[in-house]
C-alpha cells in the first residue's frame, strides 16, 4: 500500500495517507492490529469484504455483529494498515433522546447513531491501560456520510464546503484520533 502523487494527501506535520483504502484481505486486517493480542485479532468477526464498498472508504471500520461493544476500524498510516480494536458504550442505556454529532465526519444522528468509542492505547501506555475515545458514528460509516452515499436520517446541515474538503475533513479527524492512539 503506498502513496503517490497522484493518489495522496499531505498536511504540513502529517503523515501521507491514501485517499482511499485499498482492498485488503482477511490476514492483513488481522495482522494489522495494534492494540490488542494476537488472540484477539485472530478471533475479530471481520465483514464479508466482498461487499466492502472499497473505492469510497477513506477507513474500514465495522461493529461486532455478535452483539459485544466491540467495533474494528483499519485505516493506511505510512503506507501500511493500521487496526484497531474499539470498544462502545451499549445503546440505548440512560442515553437522552436527542441528536449527537459525530467528532470524525460531523454527521448529526439521533438517539443512538454516535456514541462514545474507547481504544486501548499503544505501548507503555496500553500496558497500563490507558484508552482514548471520540464520538463516533455508531457503524463505523464515516467516510459514506462525508460523501453523500448514507443518510443518517437527520435533516442534514447546508454546507457550503464541496464534497472533496468534507472528505479531507473527515480524514484530518480521523488522524488526530489515531495519532492519540498510537502516541502511547
Amino acid at each position: 500500500m503506498t502513496s503517490g502523487p497522484d493518489n495522496a494527501w499531505h498536511r504540513p506535520g502529517a503523515n501521507t495517507y491514501r485517499l482511499r483504502v485499498e482492498t485488503l484481505t482477511a490476514a492483513q486486517i488481522r495482522a494489522s492490529f495494534v492494540n490488542c493480542s494476537k488472540g484477539e485479532a485472530k478471533r475479530a468477526n471481520l465483514p464479508d469484504l466482498d461487499a466492502v464498498p472499497w473505492a469510497d472508504l477513506d477507513f474500514l471500520g465495522w461493529v461486532d455483529p455478535s452483539g459485544s461493544s466491540r467495533a474494528y476500524l483499519v485505516a493506511e498510516r505510512d503506507g501500511e494498515p493500521v487496526g484497531l480494536l474499539l470498544r462502545q458504550n451499549p445503546a440505548g442505556k440512560g442515553q437522552a433522546r436527542r441528536s449527537k454529532l459525530c467528532e470524525v465526519c460531523l454527521t448529526a444522528h439521533t438517539d443512538t447513531g454516535v456514541c462514545l468509542t474507547v481504544a486501548a492505547k499503544t505501548g507503555a501506555a496500553g500496558k497500563r491501560g490507558d484508552t482514548t475515545g471520540i464520538y463516533i458514528c455508531r457503524d463505523l460509516s464515516c467516510s459514506l456520510y462525508a460523501r453523500g452515499k448514507k443518510a443518517s436520517g437527520v435533516p442534514k446541515l447546508r454546507e457550503t464546503l464541496p464534497v472533496e474538503a468534507m472528505v479531507e475533513r473527515t480524514r484530518s479527524n480521523l488522524d488526530d484520533f489515531l495519532r492519540r492512539v498510537l502516541a502511547g
